[in-house]
């Protein structure tokens, strides 16, 4: 049941942040949305976790990308170790453009991508359940010449 709970909260966090407005100066035009997702995974479980985020979630953000939904993808993994408290083993970075033609479209890419909607489901199930700690941050980018 907890499980199921946090996939749940996990979809939330991710619609919340989807549909969150852009922050930008008045004068400037509307600065991209930029989101960075932190996954901590448990312990002999990443290759798992990476299997299942590459099979169920990257050809969602991918198709995202060439309809012009997110302008960019970047994924990071630590070189060093870290204490467990701030280690994280995958962060992903997304600059999405306008947030709401993000959430629009996304519904119809899941449906065209996956249309054993339950067999999703599980998988993104097991997937969360791998998981020690998730967070989503929200960040903006400066350009530090016009200081």
């Amino acid at each position: 049941m907890r499980i199921v709970r946090n996939v749940w909260v996990a979809l939330f966090t991710l619609a919340c942040v989807a549909l969150t407005p852009t922050l930008s100066l008045a004068d400037d035009p509307p600065a991209p949305f930029i989101t960075e997702a932190y996954y901590r995974i448990e312990w002999g479980q990443f290759d798992e976790f990476m299997d299942l985020f590459k099979r169920n979630h990257y050809p969602i953000l991918e198709r995202l990308k060439e309809e012009g939904h997110i302008e960019s993808i970047v994924a990071a993994f630590p070189v060093n170790h870290a204490s467990e408290e701030s280690r994280w083993d995958f962060r992903l970075t997304l600059v999405i453009p306008d947030t709401d033609a993000f959430a629009s479209a996304m519904p119809a890419i899941v449906k065209e991508l996956y249309p054993d909607a339950e067999k999703l489901k599980r998988e993104e199930r097991r997937r969360f359940s791998l998981l020690t700690a998730h967070t989503d941050i929200v960040v903006r980018h400066e350009d530090v010449s016009k200081w």
